[in-house]
């Protein structure tokens, strides 16, 4: 696990393969880095499935509403949902879709985003500019790597818990 120098800005999310830490950036994107830290102390990412997985691109999870059902349709609505708190403005940077750095998953309306997220694969720079970069994996990124891939997944893996590091 690495060195957590800011436990307040800083994310467990224990998936299957073992735990994924995420550096916020809250100088960077401080409604988004809010926002996850909430719905992780909320429990609301607990269970929640990663719904679209497309192998070397990203892994798409956060759907707060649909998410976390086992059943076929809900799976199915997975991806279409968010929370009960209002959409986020974009917070755009100059930081790049680099591998392992957290963006924000929005409609078409790029002040859409409110509790997906997706994690990188690999650089996807043609994302730069138009999706909010508010994080970046800084251990675990092998256990990213396994997450099981499909839109949705046949069987998607969860985030099993995603907590704050400074309430761990």
């Amino acid at each position: 696990m690495a060195e957590i120098k800011d436990p307040e800005n800083t994310i467990i999310l224990t998936l299957k393969d073992g735990p994924v830490t995420i550096a916020l950036l809250p100088d960077v994107a401080p409604k988004h880095t809010a926002r996850m830290k909430e719905l992780a102390r909320a429990g609301a990412y607990d269970n929640v499935c990663f719904h679209r997985v497309i192998d070397g691109f990203m892994a798409q999870t956060g759907d707060v509403e649909h998410g976390d059902m086992e059943d076929g349709f809900n799976l199915r609505r997975a991806g279409t949902g968010g929370s009960d708190l209002p959409d986020l403005p974009a917070e755009f940077s100059k930081l790049p879709h680099a591998r392992g750095s957290i963006g924000a998953a929005r409609s078409s309306n790029p002040n859409s985003a409110n509790s997906q997220f997706f994690i990188n694969f690999k650089d996807n720079d043609f994302l730069n500019g138009q999706y909010t970069v508010y994080g970046h994996v800084i251990s675990g990124m092998e256990h990213v790597d396994k997450i099981a891939k499909g839109e949705p997944p046949m069987n998607p893996d969860r985030m099993i818990t995603v907590r704050v590091a400074a309430d761990v």
